[in-house]
């Protein structure tokens, strides 16, 4: 039996809210966790069989041009070489894990430096890689390779265009307005595990142990790549260790893999270097994003402006969408949002934690902290001002709105009371001191997602979806869930994800994950629910299920003799639906940084940090916490160090490893409070939920850059601060 629903009105009963087992909120230890910390949770590239062999892809030495020979056969002479593999279905880059967009082939033809080629397989890895290195590659290089952005005449796509009213009216006649143009580099999701995977067949059948997040769609791409059905594919992915978009969308590693293993009749593994990993998967658009504000004598804004220049590879229908939370941000009826896209041979441009806001926000809260400077009106308070009563750009209301009270509760945790407003004023030694704040906003999503529940008659419970884990806690949440709705203790409810044998999930990626998938748990559930009060005689909403017991009226049985010896399964299944019109869903923060300039370098150290969100209903206080010290953390290295670095006159990815690409450690991050927000979204889904994984990452960076003008009264306007560009200030 399946229990089907589609978003198209808001769902009120909120259900949740009725159970007795107490289990959703809990701060919940990820079950899977001692299985990642005692090395016994096999990741991608960990299987082992004793017919393993491994592949070294091979990357061109080229910006542009096409390949006209490979000589294989001196590398195919050497010790343990099983063969060199070029292949039109290899990938060319990698896939961006829609729907219903194939995979870019075709290796030969070069369109950035460092694609990958060809795959050298052997015994083992250290003669692969000897053969990879080995490998002569004849090249027709081409002389009209573009790698600046601002050398090329940018398209600009009609549909991330929009404009209302009369912006330099707005900005002519405004008492305070300012007009600013930052820049934000390129940036790599550099996730903890690279991208790897380990390919075997069986007959005309392929099964691939991957590092993927959205594996129904991997599933798709895969086979779209290879050929064959998708029902001929299995992806397995029970343990991914980070992705943060970059495994959105299968690699080069994974057709590659097949194809060798198909060739071979041997299971082949792929696992790509960490060099590889920054120039094969694809990075974060760099962004220059010219912002203009005009606002009245009391700070109230009536005009808007953020124009944005992002760039991406050739035949890649996605950029950067910087500009995705302006329309709805703050008040303010003239508007002109505008989007250009340079298309280079730079290793392909995708979705990075958070696209669209994590820049786009961060430089718009800049531009905040200018305007209230400007106007002498207390940055907190020059936002409160400006929440508008509705969406401004498509006049709906919002769902939900919790800015205003992550901004006044974030304000009085951290204690923005004693801020100065004066930058320059507090010294503490040689070291200048200075707090500054950014709100936090990010869209917020459903996705199309399918789950089974099984109630076994020993009273445990199965809950089985393909959605994946990446380290953000779902095999925690969708337990909690389960747990919830059954009346079930933790160790009683086994959570089965990452396996394309199992029913669709939504996928891990845009913060819709634990919703989506959680939600179509949630409806199992209730159909599971539905038929135990049958059993119990009553309706479902007078059945009370706690601790194993099932009670109705004045009486109490265990669960299991309702089940009468045999299983009750169930599937959920939840749509999107047209309530996405009707109301504007989004999430919201605020972020509160202290940091210290030392006078004489230039040097920033950020001393404490306060976050404030709202997320609809929290499912695991732990890993909710866990996600938001993740992105503020990613904040403070984007402030600070973050930068992905392309050599100007090839475009080569210079810092391609995590010795030179500069992300904080332990050192570079103080104590950080995270305030969570009680909040219930009815259009969300029917768990009142709402993504959180992207949102502390939309503008963390600012409170800190904000902090180094209050300090210093030095603004960089070139992301990252570092501390040669504060010292050019000072």
């Amino acid at each position: 039996m399946t229990r089907h629903m589609k978003m198209d009105v808001p769902d009120t009963r909120r259900r949740l809210d009725d159970m007795a087992q107490g289990a959703l909120g809990l701060p919940l230890d990820r079950p899977e966790g001692p299985l990642k910390v005692s090395g016994a949770a096999p990741y991608a590239g960990e299987w082992q069989d004793p017919d393993l062999c491994h592949g070294v892809l091979v990357r061109a030495p080229a910006t542009k041009g096409r390949v006209t020979g490979i000589e294989a056969a001196a590398v195919e002479a050497m010790p343990g070489i099983l063969a060199v593999i070029s292949d039109k279905r290899m990938l060319r880059n990698p896939a961006q894990g829609m729907a219903n967009e194939a995979p870019v082939q075709g290796p030969e033809e070069i369109a950035y430096f460092g694609q990958p080629v060809a795959l050298v397989v052997a015994e083992t890895f250290e003669q692969a890689r000897h053969g990879a290195q080995a490998l002569t590659l004849t090249i027709e290089r081409a002389a009209d390779a573009v790698v600046d952005p601002e050398a090329v005449e940018p398209e600009v796509p009609e549909k991330k265009q929009s404009s209302m009213g009369d912006l330099d009216a707005a900005m002519r006649d405004a008492t305070h307005s300012i007009d600013v143009t930052y820049t934000t580099p390129p940036h790599s999701s550099a996730p903890m595990e690279p991208h790897a995977s380990i390919a075997q067949w069986h007959g005309d059948r392929l099964t691939l142990r991957g590092s993927y997040q959205m594996l129904k769609y991997n599933r798709n791409e895969l086979a779209d790549s290879l050929g064959i059905a998708p029902e001929k594919v299995r992806i397995l992915s029970p343990y991914v260790g980070g992705g943060f978009g970059s495994k959105l969308g299968i690699a080069p590693e994974a057709v590659a893999a097949a194809i060798a293993a198909q060739k071979l009749g041997r299971p082949v593994s792929v696992t790509m270097t960490r060099p590889q990993v920054f120039e094969a998967t694809m990075r974060r658009s760099e962004t220059r994003q010219r912002v203009r504000l005009a606002a009245d004598a009391e700070g109230r804004l009536t005009g808007i402006g953020h124009e944005t220049l992002v760039s991406s590879l050739f035949d890649e229908s996605f950029s950067e969408p910087v500009t995705q939370a302006t329309p709805f941000m703050y008040r303010g009826e003239n508007r002109v949002i505008g989007h250009r896209i340079a298309r280079l041979n730079r290793t392909c441009a995708g979705s990075v934690r958070a696209p669209g806001e994590a820049v786009g926000v961060t430089v718009f809260e800049n531009a905040m902290d200018e305007l209230a400077h400007k106007a002498g009106i207390d940055p907190v308070e020059l936002r409160l001002r400006n929440i508008p009563d509705e969406d401004p750009s498509k006049h709906i209301p919002f769902s939900s709105h919790k800015l205003a009270e992550a901004l006044s509760e974030g304000a009085r945790a951290f204690c923005w009371n004693r801020r100065k407003a004066t930058p320059g004023q507090v010294r503490d030694g040689e070291w200048l001191v200075g707090m500054g704040m950014a709100s936090a906003f990010r869209v917020n999503m459903l996705q199309e997602a399918e789950a089974r529940v099984r109630l076994n008659p020993d009273g445990t419970a199965e809950v089985e979806t393909d959605q994946t884990d990446i380290g953000t806690g779902t095999y925690a949440v969708l337990t909690q869930i389960a747990c919830e709705m059954l009346g079930l203790q933790p160790k009683q409810v086994t959570v089965r994800l990452g396996d394309t044998d199992l029913p669709p999930g939504s996928g891990s990626g845009g913060s819709f994950g634990a919703a989506s998938s959680g939600t179509a748990v949630f409806l199992a559930c209730e159909e599971i629910r539905e038929k135990l009060a049958t059993a119990a005689g009553c309706a479902e909403a007078d059945l009370t299920l706690k601790d194993g017991m099932a009670i109705s009226g004045n009486r109490q049985r265990p669960i299991v003799e309702l089940l009468a010896g045999l299983p009750l399964e169930a599937r959920g299944h939840i749509e999107p639906g047209d309530i996405a019109s009707k109301a504007r869903q989004a999430t919201y923060g605020a972020y509160f940084a202290e940091v210290a300039v030392n006078s004489v370098t230039g040097e920033t150290r950020v001393r404490r940090m306060t976050g404030a969100f709202a997320a609809g209903r929290i499912l695991n206080a732990k890993t909710a916490r866990s996600q938001c010290l993740g992105g503020m953390i990613w904040g403070i290295g984007m402030a600070l160090t973050e930068e992905l670095a392309h050599d100007p006159r090839d475009g080569h990815i210079v810092n391609h490893d995590l010795a030179e690409y500069h992300i904080p450690v332990n050192a570079d991050v103080p104590q950080i409070e995270v305030i969570l927000l009680s909040e219930r979204d009815d259009h969300a889904n029917p768990l009142q939920a709402k993504g959180l994984g992207e949102l502390g990452i939309c503008g963390a960076a600012a409170a800190v850059t904000n902090a180094i003008f209050n300090a210093t009264g030095v603004r960089v306007r070139a992301y990252p601060a570092t501390l040669e560009k504060v010292m050019a200030g000072m």
